[in-house]
């Protein structure tokens, strides 16, 4: 079998050395930079994913915003209409009393045009009527008459006037 004499003990112990001074060497200048890039990698990747929260965050703020801006501006555009609205009623109102008025207006001003038609035409008859009085009694006073010749000469006044208005 296998005896521990047999074992070159210093060959062992070169052995040893040079795996200790082996793996030394293989994490002073293999195992440092690989740790290290993994730990920079390890750190770049947890950045990223940090940076990736803080931008999901930032778009849900801004989502938010974004829908309380449409919410305003829809508040805003059912003001302006309901405004708009109102306005319009007004205006609407404003032009019917408007035309009321001028209507009455016109109604008063035909009234009182035909007021004056109505004088003017009083006024043209009373004229017509004196003048066929004195016509009647210049004729009366030149002729003696009867009732029957009278008569007769008021109803050809009266036929007269008829024509003439």
């Amino acid at each position: 079998m296998f005896d521990l004499q047999d074992i070159a003990w210093i060959n062992a112990g070169y052995q040893l050395l040079a795996f200790l001074a082996l793996m030394f060497l293989l994490k002073r200048f293999a195992l440092g930079p690989i740790l290290k890039m993994m730990e920079d990698r390890e750190n770049h990747i947890a950045d990223q994913i940090n940076s990736a929260e803080k931008n999901r965050k930032e778009a849900e703020k801004y989502l938010a915003e974004q829908r309380e801006a449409i919410q305003e501006a829809r508040q805003e555009a059912k003001g302006i209409i309901e405004k708009a609205t109102k306005l319009s009623e007004q205006q609407a109102e404003e032009i019917v009393s408007n035309a009321r008025t001028e209507a009455e207006r016109m109604k008063q001003s035909a009234l009182a045009e035909i007021n004056n038609e109505k004088e003017r035409a009083i006024s043209a008859l009373r004229e017509q009527v004196s003048t066929l009085s004195v016509l009647v009694a210049s004729k009366v006073i030149e002729k003696e008459l009867d009732e029957k010749e009278q008569e007769k000469l008021i109803q050809e006044t009266l036929k007269e006037v008829g024509e003439e208005l």
